[in-house]
């Protein structure tokens, strides 16, 4: 029976054992344990200390032992250093403030005056009182995430309860129920995501009878027309080419694509509708040659892809765009787009004088702000959500109700706006605040009264078609170049 070893566990001994049971040489071993030494000598050299002003003599040991520091510590102010129970610091921990805060209440170091019982007094109240204001800031912003929250379930539950009026009872019954009351006032609440594209295209209609088999022969001629372009033409020919071809090419689309909600990274180049959005647009200027592609559609195209199938969403979008409104802005029709700002003065001057006076003071006219809207139908200058609430209604009111939401703008922020220069009222109206709320909008929108002497939106638009006549303080010098 083989004998275990015993081994002298001094240092030496266990330097043999180590040898003994890993075959370590003997230089690896000696150098091991030689620097392990070395770390746990205590430093001898000294280095100079320093303190508030200038230098002090060389200290003798540089590493002490906590132990040691606080021994020399009591034994040079002769009292007792007694730790502060755990309990009685950080009590409120949740609301106590980050950061170095509670370093007012810790004590000088040794080589600075000590602080005086009025001082430490003064300390803690300070103290105190940052830390009651920052639990006074948590307990409000606490109550406002609860109420945002309230408000979102609510809203959920709306939606959902919505949902369920609009599945069961509206859309089977469509064309008896679309004019109630009932369903007008449930409309103007908002859409609910669910059944959005599809109110919409009921809405809109099929005047065009467009088919999804005609969607399918447009887009192969797109493609083809594509195809052709990027083999044949070059910077010379696009030069040289008429203005509807230009704006029907490949590359006009594709720059005006990758600036369409820039901000979802859905619809630029690799991402997951971009190839939808260039299909939709493509086709619509293969159907539509005599208007062609004009800066504004992708935005349309795109709210309309994001709630309906691709054949849809380009029936919807031919539609649309075939509205009288629509079609009188993408094509440019000077003397149409002037009737229609001047049914927006004609309500704008009823419902806001003061700013209606202002705008005029400084000859600012409507197609320096409503072409933007009208164009993308507010889904540039709105958040999208919001955006698609304003199409809610447009589809339920008609063209009058994209005028009313230009006026309610407006009057949402009248009071910004009388403070105001040409130049900062043409650049707030263009980039408008990102905080807008949908409350806070339609609250206004309903402010505004579309009626003038008695006469509603098409009465006053129908007065002026009959007029031969061009009123001069419609004339807008952007429209006249």
């Amino acid at each position: 029976c083989k004998m275990k070893k015993t081994y002298d566990l001094t240092t030496s001994g266990y330097e043999k054992a180590l040898r003994s049971y890993y075959g370590i040489a003997n230089r690896t071993v000696v150098n091991f344990f030689t620097k392990r030494t070395k770390e746990l000598k205590p430093a001898v050299q000294s280095a100079p200390g320093w303190k508030l002003f200038g230098k002090v003599p060389p200290r003798e040991n540089l590493q002490k032992d906590s132990k040691i520091i606080q021994q020399e510590y009591e034994a040079r102010t002769g009292r007792m250093y007694k730790p502060p129970p755990p309990s009685t610091r950080r009590k409120n921990i949740e609301f106590e403030p980050l950061s170095t805060t509670a370093l007012i209440l810790e004590d000088r170091p040794a080589n600075l005056p000590a602080k005086s019982v009025e001082e430490a007094l003064r300390h803690r109240q300070e103290y105190d009182e940052m830390v009651a204001e920052a639990k006074k800031r948590e307990i409000k912003e606490a109550h406002k995430r609860k109420k945002i929250m309230r408000e979102r379930f609510k809203q959920e539950e709306n939606i959902a309860s919505a949902m369920v009026i609009w599945v069961n009872e509206i859309l089977p019954n469509w064309e008896g129920m679309r004019a109630t009351r009932r369903v007008r006032e449930l409309w103007w609440q908002g859409l609910p995501p669910s059944v959005r594209g599809k109110v919409w295209s009921l809405a809109v209609g099929n005047e065009l009878n467009i088919t999804p088999e005609l969607y399918e022969i447009f887009l192969s001629r797109a493609k083809e027309r594509w195809k052709s372009f990027s083999e044949t033409s070059s910077e010379n020919d696009i030069e040289g080419a008429s203005v509807a071809d230009r704006e029907a090419s490949l590359e006009l689309i594709k720059l005006d694509i990758s600036r369409t909600f820039p901000s979802l990274y859905i619809f630029q180049k690799g991402g997951p509708y971009h190839d939808l959005l260039h299909s939709v647009l493509g086709a619509y200027t293969c159907y539509r040659p005599d208007v062609g592609y004009v800066q504004g559609m992708s935005f349309i195209a795109a709210v309309l892809i994001l709630n309906l199938e691709e054949a849809d969403a380009f029936i919807a979008f031919a539609n649309l765009l075939n509205k009288p409104c629509q079609l009188a802005f993408f094509r440019v029709d000077h003397s149409m787009m002037l009737k229609y700002f001047a049914a927006f003065e004609v309500f704008f001057e009823e419902n806001l004088p003061k700013l209606f006076l202002h705008f005029k003071s400084y000859s600012l006219t409507p197609d320096i702000y409503l072409i933007d809207w009208i164009f993308t139908l507010y889904s540039k200058s709105l958040p999208l959500d919001l955006a698609c609430r304003v199409w809610d209604v447009f589809c339920r009111d008609g063209e009058e109700f994209l005028f009313r939401t230009g006026l309610g703008i407006l009057r949402l922020y009248e009071d910004i706006l009388l403070q105001m220069d040409f130049i900062h009222i043409a650049q707030f109206l263009t980039k408008l605040p990102e905080d807008i709320t949908s409350e806070r909008l339609f609250s206004c929108i309903a402010a505004i009264q579309m009626q003038n002497s008695n006469k509603k939106w098409a009465q006053v638009f129908a007065s002026l078609m009959k007029d031969n006549k061009e009123g001069d303080k419609n004339h807008s010098p952007a429209l006249k170049s």
